[in-house]
């Protein structure tokens, strides 16, 4: 089969899943990645292991999309209004699923007596991956059932600011984990200078490539005109991070585009609206990007790697809801938001699928095994996380009476 016909029966069975998962009340992406994988390599081979592969551009030309729309949420007038205690919240919760999933990966390598330099290296991105939410699954439960309440006013500022402060601490994982997996000396140039020097390189560059763009719109006003200068923007950025790959400095493309997209929506006073254009014509790339992911999940390495992607998913859900529980009492938040927000945050997607991604090219050359391994625990947790996070969330929201349905069923029950 041709490349564009691959490309048309991922288009189709995507639109196909959307209608499936409707009738489930399930998020598309559960759909895509779901669908994904029955037609990949692993199941009815109709996309075959060099389709995929040859698809690569694309899977790399969303993860900029996809920050770059991260990015577009960090207007600096908007974060001024959220106060210390959305960021000590975040903060906490994103930091303490970090810890947790490293320290229970490592130590299961240690029962298990294969602590070697890789595996502590795929327990650092691991747990970096494990720091990233899904805010698209959440906002769905939170517009379909119309949540009202402390609980739903902390939680969406939450779920905005958690990735970026998953790309940060991913950032620095990943440049730690290279070193373990390449087996080279542990420096303090390695460990600390090296990562810190990709995130500042990384914010610079996405900062002057924005500021670009925000002053090319002055010059450029049709919808059609300002819709390829962001395309451009992203694609530049995504391009200039595959340069410097190749000279031997790394940069994060995550973090570059990320910055586009939040530089820009500060300088830019009618942003959001301009950047809607972009939303407009992304869910395609976003759907075959979600498809293509989940076609390379090698079922093949799930025997091998069930322990570890148990744990994965113990150790994460645990530490999104204690770090989130310790937060809140930290800034002495509302009684149901220290209860029930953790149970909120649990739904992962299009960002930890990117990071994941992006272990898979950067540890290509090093260690593939570990490449594969990462793909594989990230994207079977991601499809468990899709089927039960809404519903969680719901509970939860459910519990702490924010629900309006769930109001009004009460009313008729007290008038009954």
């Amino acid at each position: 089969m041709s490349v564009i016909l691959s490309i048309v029966v991922a288009l189709v069975a995507g639109l196909l899943s959307t209608r499936l998962v409707k009738l489930l009340h399930l998020p598309n992406v559960t759909g895509y990645l779901v669908i994904g994988l029955i037609i990949g390599p692993s199941c009815l081979k109709l996309l075959t292991e060099e389709t995929v592969s040859a698809f690569s551009i694309i899977v790399t030309i969303a993860l900029g999309f996809i920050a770059f729309s991260i990015g577009g949420e960090f207007k600096i007038s908007s974060l001024k209004k959220l106060g210390k205690s959305i960021f000590t919240i975040t903060f906490a919760q994103s930091f303490a699923a970090l810890i947790l999933v490293d320290l229970s990966i490592i130590l299961v390598f240690l029962i298990l007596n294969k602590l070697t330099s890789i595996n502590v290296s795929m327990a650092l991105v691991l747990g970096a991956i494990a720091t990233a939410t899904a805010p698209a699954a959440t906002l769905m439960v939170i517009r379909q059932y119309k949540a009202r309440g402390p609980v739903t006013d902390t939680l969406l500022p939450v779920v905005a600011l958690d990735d970026a402060f998953g790309l940060m601490f991913f950032s620095i994982s990943f440049a730690i984990a290279k070193v373990f997996a390449a087996g080279e000396k542990l420096t303090f140039y390695n460990i600390l200078v090296a990562p810190l020097l990709e995130i500042i390189c990384s914010v610079l560059i996405g900062a002057i490539i924005g500021a670009i763009l925000a002053l090319c719109t002055k010059f450029f006003k049709s919808r059609a005109n300002r819709l390829c200068l962001m395309i451009t923007a992203v694609l530049l950025g995504v391009g200039l991070c595959e340069l410097f790959a190749g000279m031997g400095f790394n940069l994060s493309s995550l973090l570059v585009c990320m910055m586009i997209g939040a530089t820009f929506c500060n300088l830019k006073g009618d942003a959001i609206v301009i950047m809607d254009g972009c939303e407009r014509w992304t869910p395609p790339l976003f759907m075959l990007f979600f498809i293509l992911s989940s076609a390379e999940l090698d079922i093949s390495l799930l025997p091998s790697i069930g322990i570890v992607g148990i744990v994965y998913l113990i150790a994460r859900s645990a530490g999104k809801y204690f770090g989130a529980f310790f937060g809140a009492k930290i800034v002495h938040a509302d009684k149901n938001v220290t209860k029930y927000l953790g149970l909120a945050l649990l739904p992962q997607a299009g960002v930890a699928i990117g990071m994941a991604q992006m272990v898979s090219s950067g540890f290509a050359n090093i260690n593939a095994e570990l490449a594969r391994s990462v793909v594989t625990i990230v994207l079977c947790a991601t499809l468990i996380y899709e089927l039960i996070g809404p519903v969680i969330t719901k509970v939860a929201l459910t519990k702490a009476g924010e629900i309006e349905v769930v109001k009004k069923d009460k009313k008729q029950l007290v008038n009954g």
